[in-house]
């Protein structure tokens, strides 16, 4: 009889202490995807000087190219074992960002190539482990991916709507030129005739906008790095905000269509609706 106890006992024992193992397990469980949840295909970080920068699943920073104010990549070679290309089948992105804003291209070289809002993305080598920015403003041409420019800048030849190759003096001839663009690589011009902070052009019905639009934003929110911020504001022109670059109310050019680094307004009266550029002289 005593045995029986002892036996029954230490069985009860066992099964206590199964049950609460179970219990304790259950109480810690992780839900498949929680720990060690893969992170999404492209993420926004915060960094101390930054800001908000793009990044990949692992944390490694984004970059773009303003070469690449077109409908490819202006990387390859050598230029792609420093910047690799970023590309990523999976579609998935963190919190804070637009699907819309992504896509993909096919390069020269008919490999695959993520971007956003129109820029082709890379990691930089230089980059040693996850939330490095070592690549911002390397050549004046290599830019942190942040989603939230109001302006980027391109480097491109300048061929006008006649069809001519244009320098950065308006005359016939080649030459890359550096100059300021919208967010998603569209060309800005001023307009030789306006003043200070005042827009001269644009008729108060609007009747002459579609022909040179005026850029609207709602704020200035960040620059390239080799931009100052303070030398953009924000005027009211005809009911409408318009971004201003060092007193230069920005416009863009209708038969632009909207693309993506095509500058065709730089031939109409060669000079007098010039493209914006780091050395831009103050409006009068």
């Amino acid at each position: 009889m005593k045995l029986n106890i002892l036996k029954n006992s230490g069985i009860l024992l066992f099964a206590v202490i199964v049950a609460l193992t179970s219990c304790s397990k259950s109480d810690n469980a992780v839900t498949p995807g929680e720990l060690g949840k893969p992170a999404a295909a492209i993420n926004m970080a915060t960094d101390a000087k930054f800001g908000s920068v793009l990044t990949d699943n692992a944390g490694h920073t984004l970059y773009f190219f303003a070469i690449d104010a077109g409908t490819t990549s202006g990387c390859s070679g050598g230029c792609s074992v420093t910047w690799p290309t970023f590309y990523t089948a999976d579609q998935s992105i963190g919190t804070g960002l637009l699907a819309s804003d992504f896509g993909v291209i096919t390069r020269t070289d008919g490999n695959k190539q993520s971007t956003y809002k129109g820029w082709p993305l890379y990691t930089y080598a230089g980059d040693s482990k996850p939330g490095d920015i070592n690549g911002d403003g390397v050549g004046k041409t290599w830019f942190v991916a942040k989603p939230d420019y109001s302006v980027m800048l391109a480097n491109k030849q300048l061929v006008g709507k006649d069809g001519v190759e244009y320098t950065s003096q308006y005359v016939p001839g080649k030459e890359v030129v550096q100059y300021i663009t919208d967010d998603y690589g569209r060309t800005l011009y001023s307009f030789k005739n306006d003043k200070s902070k005042t827009n001269t052009f644009t008729k108060a019905d609007l009747s002459n906008n579609a022909v040179w639009p005026i850029l609207e934003v709602s704020g200035v929110k960040n620059v390239p790095s080799t931009l100052s911020k303070s030398s953009f504001e924000i005027i009211t022109s005809v009911g409408k905000t318009q971004l201003v670059y060092k007193g230069w109310p920005l416009y863009t050019f209708g038969e632009d269509g909207g693309v993506r680094g095509s500058n065709k307004g730089v031939s109409v009266g060669p000079g007098a609706w010039p493209l914006t550029t780091v050395n831009t002289v103050a409006a009068p």
